[in-house]
């Protein structure tokens, strides 16, 4: 796992934009904080490694997508990619908000993401 240092403004340069591909993760660390790093559809986001409902290995769970509600008795799949389930107990959050889809009061703290001259760059003291 990367360690890395922030800036004076607490801005982390994680990696290079083309160093990951659209599904793939990297989990880095900053001081004692663990955080992963994921692109999907193109977009960054990144979330605290930690899991806000037991302080499992969040990031490290699989990056999968759910099934979506619907009128009828089928069941359809959605947001490939956008749900990142636990590793320890299974709960599941969408990368995009941080949201549990269980319990949309709970959260998995995000970082803002963004990409500045093809280097892909988290801000630590803002929330996403």
């Amino acid at each position: 796992m990367r360690t890395r240092e922030p800036d004076a403004a607490g801005r982390v340069v994680v990696c290079r934009s083309d160093e990951l591909g659209d599904g793939d993760r990297l989990l880095f660390r900053v001081g004692r904080r663990q955080i992963g790093l994921f692109r999907s559809g193109g977009r960054f986001f990144a979330l605290h490694g930690t899991c806000p409902h037991a302080g499992g290995a969040l990031c490290e769970g699989p990056l999968t997508g759910t099934a979506l509600p619907t009128d009828s008795y089928t069941y359809d799949y959605g947001e490939d990619g956008q749900v990142l389930r636990c590793a320890w107990h299974g709960w599941e959050f969408d990368i995009t908000t941080g949201r549990s889809l269980v319990d949309p009061l709970m959260r998995a703290r995000t970082y803002p993401v963004h990409v500045v001259d093809g280097a892909v760059v988290v801000e630590l003291r803002r929330r996403a």
